[in-house]
């Protein structure tokens, strides 16, 4: 009997041992999800930081391309009014070349009234001298 009671204790701390070994699996499989678990939430986690780095970026990309429009817009701005800034130029100095062929052309109808004017005068005081010296002949006959 005392074999029979050896060999039931035996069972009975083999059936103990075996209980805790199932306790033990079925514990770590419980932890080998938790883990699994817990890197899907550090996952999960890493890829919210990385959104959450991204979507302020993502904000500032708009301001950007509307900084950019707005230097885009400027600069087109400023192309044309350089333009127009090089054909006013343009125009002044036509206008200068203009001005200087108006006055010259007025130095010339000037010159041109006073050599007429001279003219007038010289065969004035040529036909004078006609006169005078006609006038010097018939008082001599």
């Amino acid at each position: 009997m005392r074999y029979i009671a050896a060999h039931c204790n035996t069972l009975q701390h083999t059936a103990t041992h075996c209980n805790t070994l199932h306790h033990t699996a079925a514990h770590c499989s419980t932890l080998s999800h938790t883990v699994t678990h817990c890197n899907t939430l550090q996952h999960t986690a890493t890829h919210c930081n990385t959104l959450q780095h991204t979507a302020p970026h993502c904000n500032t990309l708009p301001y950007i391309a509307t900084h950019c429009n707005t230097l885009q817009h400027t600069a087109t701005h400023c192309s044309t009014r350089h333009h127009t800034v090089t054909h006013c130029h343009t125009l002044h100095h036509s206008a200068t070349h203009c001005n200087t062929l108006q006055h010259n052309a007025t130095y010339c109808n000037t010159l041109h009234n006073t050599v007429a004017h001279c003219n007038t005068l010289q065969r004035t005081a040529t036909h004078g001298n006609i006169l005078q010296h006609t006038a010097t002949h018939s008082n001599i006959l």
